[in-house]
């Protein structure tokens, strides 16, 4: 499928090397985006954009090194002569010990790729896009940013940062004409949460019983990053089933019943 969306505009994706950044990518270019897929799997990577063809770039990049941010933007103007859209995507996990027995010995590393790789990925690409006419910045969350639970405390710290990042820098940035929006994912298979059964999750938890896939997020990515999103700047979008929206009924009225 292939409307010619984003006709002329140049993306780079972080984490475009596979899940959800991939499909981020894949979607970019079937709409008429130049992308540059920047990752730290280099083969994948690698592969990505051969496969894509001359629309894709790969650039070796880890978000927490503000060097190689700058590069893969710099990677952007110098091949397809600028900045339009970002997607800061990358991320990574964290431990899933019990607080309690946490050593916190992830938390450095995630917070440099999961908040800091992203407040690089907005800095760098808006120094571009301030000076060329705005853009479109898209980060991604999670619903684990958003609903409290247990395990991944590193983690879901992380991802509530990103939330309160996006709303703050769509202030700052919305005179140079630059929207920043970020979308939540939940329940979307990928590796980030391949230890758990998705399925499972979603029978219980989710209002829709449907098991999302990393394209549901990349479409949302699209209309964010289109000229059709042209009002919206500063929003937290889930792609979740309707999982912030509360608990599924029937799981709900299970409960009820287990308890008269």
């Amino acid at each position: 499928m292939s409307g010619g969306e984003l006709a002329g505009k140049v993306a780079i994706v972080t984490g475009g090397a596979g899940g959800i950044g991939l499909a981020m990518v894949e979607r970019f270019v079937a709409e008429g985006a130049s992308v540059v897929i920047a990752d730290t799997n280099v083969e994948a990577g690698r592969a990505a954009a051969e496969q894509l063809g001359p629309t894709a770039a790969f650039a070796a990049t880890d978000v927490a090194r503000a060097e190689e941010v700058q590069a893969a933007v710099d990677l952007a103007v110098d091949r397809f002569g600028g900045l339009h859209v970002m997607c800061n995507n990358a991320g990574i996990g964290g431990s899933l010990r019990p607080f309690l027995d946490d050593d916190f010995a992830d938390f450095d590393r995630v917070m440099s790729v999961n908040v800091l790789g992203v407040m690089v990925g907005m800095q760098r690409a808006a120094r571009h896009m301030a000076e060329h006419g705005g853009g479109a910045i898209v980060n991604t969350t999670s619903i684990g940013g958003i609903n409290a639970g247990s395990a991944v405390m590193a983690y879901r710290a992380s991802k509530a940062a990103v939330i309160h990042l996006t709303r703050s820098v769509a202030i700052e940035l919305a005179g140079q004409d630059i929207r920043v929006n970020c979308i939540a994912p939940a329940h979307i298979p990928t590796a980030i949460n391949a230890a758990f059964d998705q399925s499972v999750i979603v029978e219980v938890m989710q209002p829709l019983q449907r098991i999302g896939s990393p394209e549901d997020v990349a479409n949302v990515a699209l209309f964010l990053a289109s000229d059709r999103a042209a009002q919206i700047t500063g929003v937290v979008l889930p792609v979740d089933g309707g999982t912030t929206a509360g608990v599924r009924a029937e799981s709900m009225r299970a409960l009820l019943m287990d308890r008269l």
